[in-house]
């Protein structure tokens, strides 16, 4: 094989080992505007539904703020750890993403934690998604957005795996900065879950 036709081979390789990234990202951006669609048709339905109590009780009466913020404050922390796996992550230092990573997976996991304990509460008290429209679609809204925190949490836990025995690949980067994507997005859809349902539905 001529050294003309090698070098041609070996660019070609590069490229295609290189090149799937950008698009990568740009995919899951795409996948991020569904999801956006989906968690706007959960919100929209919420307020629809929330004044539909069937005489029990409504978020003044069971919403805790305190309890809630200690919640929120958890996630705003976990993606500012995020950040800085990332930040490792660009530098390649393995021991700094792993370490950044792990505080970021013990943060979320201690959020869902509290949204779990916060969901037992209700239902062991008579307060579960059967009871009333504006539970159920309490419920529904709160969970969706459980259910992608914990799909988050066993992404980057998988991540973390990878990098432990495997390292630094062509493109373990892009699936960090994807789940970043992704992490943060949830970050932002629970702003609005705490404005819209938690704050507003306490005043």
């Amino acid at each position: 094989m001529s050294t003309t036709h090698m070098s041609t081979h070996d660019a070609h390789d590069e490229h295609h080992d290189h090149d799937p990234a950008p698009h990568n990202v740009f995919g899951f951006w795409l996948y991020l505007m569904t999801d956006c669609l989906l968690f706007a048709s959960l919100f929209a339905t919420y307020a629809v539904l929330f004044m539909n109590t069937a005489g029990g009780v409504s978020g003044k009466d069971i919403f805790e703020l305190d309890f809630v913020l200690v919640e929120t404050a958890l996630l705003l922390v976990s993606s500012i750890t995020y950040g800085f796996a990332m930040i490792c992550a660009h530098k390649k230092n393995k021991k700094g993403t792993l370490a950044w990573l792990s505080l970021t997976f013990l943060l979320g996991l201690g959020f869902i934690s509290m949204e779990v304990y916060e969901f037992h509460h209700l239902i062991v008290h008579g307060n579960g998604p059967q009871a009333s429209a504006f539970l159920s679609a309490f419920f529904t809204l709160v969970g969706t957005h459980g259910l992608h925190v914990t799909a988050g949490l066993i992404w980057m836990a998988i991540l973390m795996v990878e990098l432990i025995v495997s390292g630094f690949g062509s493109r373990t980067v892009t699936r960090l900065s994807c789940l970043s994507l992704f992490w943060h997005f949830l970050d932002v859809v629970w702003i609005c879950v705490f404005t819209v349902v938690y704050l507003m539905g306490a005043i």
